[in-house]
C-alpha cells in the first residue's frame, strides 16, 4: 500500500530498532476519518506486509474516498460497521487473528457535542468499552501474547483550559473536561487506563493537540477557512479570536503513534504536540495569506476581508498546549513539520483536490454551517 500524498517522516531512531520486527495484524477503527485515514496511508507505506482491517461506520465524517488508492490491496480490508457492535468486533478479532487495535473512531467536533451530546457518549464511551471488552477476551483466549497492543488515540481537550503563562499539559495534568466531547473522551481514557491496571491488558494511550492536514472534514477550523475563502464565504472567528491551540501536522501524529506502538511499554500514556502554539485569529490570517498567494482566482481578495467575528461558543477553552517532554526523552520522538510548512502543504492539498471536498458541501453541511455560525 502506498500513496504519493503522504511523505515518510519515520525517525532514524525508530527505523533502526525495527530490523527484526514481526508483521502485525491490525484493526484501525475510524480508518475512513481524518486522522485514521492518514494513519492507514502512513502504515501501508511503512509496513506494507502488515494486514490492516479498516473499521468505520461511515457517519458524516467518515469518507470512503479518503482511502482512494489503497483499496484493492491484498493486505487491506474495509469493513463498514459500528464499534458498539460486539458481535462484529468478536468476529473480526477471531477471523483476522488481530494482535493490534489502533482506536481512532470517535465523535470529535466540540460544536456538534454541544448540539447533540448523546452520540458522543454512545460512540466515545460505550464504543471504547465494547472494543476493550472484546479485545480483552480475545487477548486472554490467545494466552496473553506479549506482542498484542490496544492503542487508544485521545485529545488534549480532556485536560481543560490553560492560562497564558501555564506550562503545557503533561501526562500527570489532572483531567478537567469542559465540553460534552472532551468529557466523553475523558471517560474513554479512564476506561483504557482501568483495563490495564485491572486486567493487565497491553493498552497504550496518546493525547494529541489539534491535528490538521489532508482529508480534514470541512466543518473543522482549517479546512472550513480554506474552503470558505475559495467560495467567498465569511470566515467565522469565535469571540475575540485570541484562543490559543497547539497545531500538530497529521503526518507527525502518525509517526508518533508508530513510535509508541513499537517502542513503549504497555500501560504507558504519552502527550503528542506539534510545538506550534498559534492564536485562532493569527491562524486564520496565515491561511488568508497562503490562499491569496496560491489560488489564482478568488471571489474576494484579500481574503482577510472575509474574517467575521461571531458569538463565542459555550465552554470555549482559552488555551491548549502540550508538554511533549516524555515522548521526546523516553522514545526519541519530536515533530518535524512547522505550522508554516504544514499549513502550506494543507492549503495546496485542498487546492489540488476540489473533487474530494466539493461533494462534502452537502445540504447537511450547509444547514450545520448556518446553525452554528449564524
Amino acid at each position: 500500500m502506498s500513496t504519493p500524498e503522504i511523505q515518510s517522516v519515520t525517525s532514524s531512531a525508530l527505523s533502526s530498532t525495527l530490523l527484526d520486527r514481526h508483521p502485525r495484524r491490525l484493526i484501525i477503527t475510524g480508518g475512513a476519518g481524518f486522522i485514521g485515514s492518514n494513519f492507514v496511508h502512513y502504515w501501508g507505506q511503512h509496513y506494507p506486509g502488515d494486514r490492516v482491517i479498516v473499521l468505520d461506520a461511515l457517519t458524516y465524517a467518515g469518507n470512503r474516498a479518503n482511502l482512494a488508492g489503497l483499496e484493492g490491496h491484498a493486505n487491506l480490508r474495509f469493513v463498514q460497521g459500528d464499534i458498539c457492535d460486539r458481535a462484529l468486533i468478536d468476529t473480526l478479532l477471531a477471523e483476522e487473528a488481530i494482535d493490534t487495535i489502533v482506536h481512532f473512531a470517535a465523535e470529535s467536533h466540540v460544536d456538534r457535542s454541544i448540539l447533540g451530546p448523546g452520540a458522543f457518549v454512545q460512540t466515545n464511551v460505550v464504543g471504547t468499552f465494547t472494543l476493550l471488552e472484546a479485545f480483552r477476551q480475545h487477548w486472554q483466549a490467545q494466552g496473553k501474547p506479549e506482542q498484542y497492543r490496544f492503542h487508544h488515540v485521545s485529545t488534549d481537550e480532556v485536560y481543560g483550559s490553560l492560562n497564558p503563562d501555564d506550562p503545557g499539559f503533561s501526562e500527570i495534568t489532572p483531567y478537567a473536561p469542559n465540553s460534552p466531547y472532551s468529557a466523553s473522551k475523558a471517560g474513554s481514557d479512564h476506561l483504557v487506563r482501568a483495563y490495564h491496571h485491572t486486567y493487565g491488558m497491553p493498552t497504550l494511550m496518546t493525547n494529541c493537540s489539534n491535528n490538521y492536514g489532508p482529508y480534514h472534514f470541512p466543518e473543522k477550523l482549517i479546512p472550513l477557512m480554506c474552503i470558505n475563502i475559495l467560495l467567498g464565504k465569511p470566515l467565522p472567528v469565535y469571540g475575540d479570536g485570541q484562543n490559543i491551540r497547539d497545531w500538530l501536522y497529521v503526518e507527525d501524529h502518525c509517526s508518533a503513534i508508530d513510535t509508541v506502538i513499537h517502542r513503549s511499554q504497555p500501560g504507558e500514556t504519552y502527550n503528542v504536540g506539534g510545538n506550534n502554539e498559534v492564536k485562532n485569529l493569527d491562524l486564520v490570517q496565515m491561511l488568508c495569506t497562503l490562499v491569496d498567494e496560491l489560488a489564482p482566482d478568488l471571489p474576494v481578495r484579500p481574503s482577510s476581508n472575509l474574517i467575521t467575528f461571531v458569538k463565542d461558543r459555550p465552554g470555549h477553552d482559552r488555551r491548549y498546549a502540550i508538554d511533549a517532554t516524555k515522548i521526546k526523552t523516553e522514545l526519541g520522538w519530536t515533530p518535524s513539520v512547522t505550522v508554516e510548512e504544514g499549513l502550506r502543504r494543507t492549503v495546496q492539498w485542498y487546492l489540488n483536490h476540489p473533487d474530494w471536498w466539493q461533494p462534502l458541501l452537502s445540504e447537511e453541511y450547509q444547514a450545520y454551517y448556518r446553525k452554528v455560525y449564524a
